[in-house]
């Protein structure tokens, strides 16, 4: 499939649902409203709907709508940034005409019958996004320029992960051009708190380094001391309090999840593929920033010897 063919299947149809994961991060709301800004500024009559569970973290981007079950039946389903079932949030994708997924991650799609376009060499959906935008020479509004840039950024690290390449900064540059609002971007997401800055120092002295591996264990008890701070804001939010240090070539937050009764992984590394030992919990991702939902505590410590394990083996150990 190509971004031609994307084109054209969106042309098909009057109206269109787009989806994304449950618990977005910036890049699946990103690729939503970018992608919803850019098909209403192409085609102004079509109808353009966003679902999906809401966000407070990332809310200052955009809400979602609103949507029918009629309105679904009678509809294409874009699924933006998984290609999951079990990830998607509103399985009623289910009831479209078709469905056309459109991810940048590794794991292989178990949603039968759908049109599947998978760019791993993207850093982000939001870039593969911009990027036909890009090449095939499509309008879009200065909110969803605003919109897709901040997916890029986010899931790029601010440009440093691996995974950002000459097409990320092509595709940035596009954006940019066509009035993406870095200031509004960077003050929403980078700009805190003087609680939240002291929250991050209370993680920040957690975690424990052994044998080049940082984990942080969010237990009940941990997450007692901030029951009204968004699960998100600390599972993924954390994790890379651990980044940038010398010794740890891994490292990987266990965060404890009260409505599932489970443990969410999220893991990322400087230099070694990990995402085959998320597979092997069930999780996935990228090769250096990936996760897994584990069942308890105990899971978590075989992680941890996995990774371990993984870094002798790099260094022929």
């Amino acid at each position: 499939m190509t971004y031609y063919d994307i084109w054209e299947l969106i042309n098909k149809y009057d109206k269109i649902v787009i989806f994304r994961h449950s618990r977005p991060d910036l890049d699946a709301l990103g690729s939503q409203i970018g992608l919803a800004q850019a098909i209403n500024k192409n085609f102004p009559k079509k109808e353009v709907y966003m679902v999906g569970d809401s966000s407070k973290r990332y809310d200052f981007i955009g809400k979602m709508d609103e949507v029918s079950d009629d309105i679904i039946s009678d509809s294409l389903a874009i699924i933006c940034d998984v290609a999951v079932k079990g990830m998607v949030s509103d399985d009623r994708y289910n009831l479209a005409k078709e469905i056309l997924i459109i991810d940048h991650h590794k794991n292989e799609s178990d949603i039968l019958n759908a049109k599947v376009y998978v760019d791993t060499t993207k850093v982000a959906c939001a870039e593969i996004i911009g990027d036909m935008l890009r090449c095939l020479n499509k309008e879009i509004t200065n909110y969803g320029a605003t919109a897709l840039y901040g997916g890029i950024v986010t899931d790029s690290g601010r440009f440093q992960y691996a995974g950002t390449s000459d097409i990320t900064f092509l595709v940035a540059s596009y954006l940019l051009a066509n009035g993406a609002n870095i200031d509004f971007i960077y003050d929403n997401i980078y700009v805190e708190t003087l609680a939240q800055k002291q929250m991050k120092n209370y993680f920040a002295n957690l975690f424990v380094v052994e044998d080049n591996v940082a984990y942080l264990k969010c237990t009940k008890e941990v997450l007692a001391k901030y029951p009204d701070v968004p699960f998100f804001d600390i599972s993924r939010g954390m994790v890379n309090l651990m980044a940038g240090v010398k010794e740890v070539i891994i490292w990987c937050n266990f965060t404890y999840d009260k409505e599932n009764d489970n443990v969410v992984g999220e893991f990322r590394s400087r230099g070694i593929s990990i995402v085959e030992i998320a597979k092997k919990y069930g999780g996935g991702g990228h090769p250096f920033a990936c996760g897994a939902t584990l069942k308890d505590f105990a899971e978590c410590d075989k992680v941890i010897t996995d990774f371990k394990n993984i870094i002798k083996e790099s260094k022929g150990v």
